[in-house]
């Protein structure tokens, strides 16, 4: 079992910025691939982000690339998303996974475990 604690949602105005925070706890082995979902209201929950922590493997939804960095300190199994230039659009409920089960990133069925979200609200 992993456990996963996000932190640092907040609101901010557009072209603000936040960054989020997960921290691992528990069967550490188990935390391969750290992700990144958002759930956009009225939407299905979406990747953002991930990355691979030994190898530092990065990938972005489309919709984040250029404005959204994904970072890992190992040493303290903590996974973060440093999410600029943010937009109204970027509103929802924000989630750390791992447990990566293979197939593709950006589904959340390929994802063991689960925080339980950071909200992120962005004013226009």
């Amino acid at each position: 079992q992993v456990q996963l604690v996000e932190s640092g949602g907040g609101s901010v105005q557009a072209g603000g910025f936040l960054r989020l925070s997960c921290t691992a706890s528990g069967n550490i082995v188990s935390a391969n691939r750290r992700a990144w979902f958002r759930q956009l209201p009225g939407k299905e929950r979406e990747g953002v982000s991930y990355i691979v922590p030994d190898e530092r493997i990065t990938d972005y939804t489309t919709a984040v690339q250029g404005r959204f960095t994904i970072s890992i300190d190992n040493a303290k199994n903590t996974v973060y998303l440093q999410m600029n230039n943010l937009k109204p659009e970027d509103t929802g409920m924000y989630y750390c996974a791992t447990g990566y089960l293979g197939g593709t990133w950006f589904l959340p069925n390929n994802f063991l475990y689960w925080g339980q979200g950071t909200q992120v609200t962005v004013s226009s």
